[in-house]
């Protein structure tokens, strides 16, 4: 029996193989990730965008450290003349924190003292606050006797803020008047704030 020997042409055996390894290349290539979708999965990671990550917890917990338990510094005494006694339902014209002007209030307590505006940097490494509005005679590091003129220099002992209480400052202005500390709803996010201090007498009006 014989048999006929079957020659393939070097040229034909190379276009073969490269097609059969087109095809394995297809068959394993992943599909590519969408750009797009990369860039905004980063927005989403790394936003620095204030309002993304302080809406829900920074400014809940400024309006909690303007608030509080009531707790009084030490010789603070209640204001026996107070044009808005305790109870008293008042409306607002003060700007000191977000959703504060032109809301409505209930006046928790009255008091006559000295009250500053100041300038300070945070204890806890925040930018300077400018004119913060406001302190009293009684938050400050023994502070001698009222009113302290402007340009002197105090250690604060109030915690309104954080980063607040042990802070060095200046007195921008002093007044001595009546304070009140409230409570209100904020007419920015809704959140109820209790026992807001500290609004001046010139800063409320009776409620309408």
């Amino acid at each position: 029996m014989s048999y006929k020997k079957t020659f393939i042409p070097a040229s034909a055996l190379i276009l073969l193989l490269s097609a059969c390894g087109a095809n394995d290349g297809q068959d394993s290539a992943q599909p590519e990730e969408d750009p797009t979708s990369q860039e905004q999965q980063y927005d989403r990671d790394e936003s620095n965008d204030p309002y993304d990550m302080h809406q829900s917890d920074d400014r809940s917990h400024m309006h909690g450290m303007h608030g509080g338990s009531g707790k009084l510094p030490e010789g603070l005494k209640e204001s026996q003349n107070a044009k808005f006694p305790a109870g008293a339902e008042v409306t607002m014209h003060a700007d000191h924190m977000p959703g504060m002007d032109g809301v409505k209030a209930t006046v928790t307590g009255a008091y006559d003292t000295t009250v500053y505006s100041v300038t300070y940097t945070p204890v806890d490494g925040g930018k300077p606050v400018k004119a913060h509005r406001w302190v009293i005679h009684e938050e400050l590091e023994d502070p001698g006797d009222a009113p302290l003129k402007e340009g002197t220099a105090v250690t604060l002992k109030a915690d309104h803020m954080p980063g607040m209480k042990g802070a060095e400052a200046i007195i921008e202005s002093a007044k001595q008047t009546t304070v009140y500390m409230v409570d209100f709803v904020s007419g920015e996010n809704g959140e109820t704030v209790e026992n807001h201090k500290w609004v001046i007498e010139t800063e409320l009006s009776g409620a309408e």
